[in-house]
């Protein structure tokens, strides 16, 4: 496939705290050499208290977003009660799988909060589905930002301290990877709700 047809390029990290997880990622999506956009959305809110992170390409990332957000409804509409995001994950990557001779061009990361605790897991493009116990990173960054999240990553650290720890990895990406860039939007999750902010570089 011609790699210049479509929005790509990006960073995205997700952290497992102790008391919730933040989710981050920065806004720059680029058609080749160009920046087509330096305001993206990357994190999609598909419930009261889970998210989803998106690297690749920017078509393909809104729609799995609508499909995860609409089966949640209807799960949700059917069942009177939540989805896990466990089974969340599971569904998604089943759809992955199911197009996997057309794949969707996305890594994804989907993450939050629900009666088992904090939780994300890592999906790529065919439907592979791993839980993540710590830390992730999805995207052309995320090789620089692994560097600082594994450095400095620790098993009790709370929402607040992963937001900095976020924060300085996905700087650290920026300053290396030209295809990430333009601020950085963060979400915090945890028991007490769904928490959004968004920081300069």
């Amino acid at each position: 496939m011609n790699n210049e047809g479509y929005y790509k390029g990006t960073t995205t990290v997700g952290i497992v705290c102790s008391n919730g997880v933040v989710l981050a990622t920065e806004k720059r999506a680029t058609m080749g050499n160009l920046i087509a956009s330096r305001d993206t959305k990357k994190i999609y809110r598909i419930a009261d208290r889970m998210a989803l992170t998106t690297a690749g390409s920017v078509g393909d990332a809104q729609r799995i977003a609508r499909l995860a957000s609409v089966e949640l409804k209807l799960y949700e509409l059917q069942r009177k009660a939540p989805m896990s995001i466990k089974a969340v994950s599971t569904l998604i990557s089943n759809i992955l799988w199911e197009s996997r001779y057309f794949p969707y061009l996305i890594q994804l990361i989907i993450g939050g909060v629900d009666w088992s605790g904090p939780k994300i897991f890592s999906l790529d493009p065919i439907g592979g589905l791993l839980e993540e116990k710590k830390i992730v990173a999805t995207g052309s960054g995320s090789p620089v930002a692994y560097g600082v999240l594994e450095d400095r990553y620790d098993d009790e650290m709370s929402v607040e301290n992963g937001v900095d720890l976020a924060v300085r990895a996905l700087r650290a990406a920026m300053k290396r990877d030209s295809a990430s860039g333009d601020g950085i939007d963060i979400v915090r999750i945890t028991q007490e709700g769904y928490f959004e902010e968004f920081r300069e570089i």
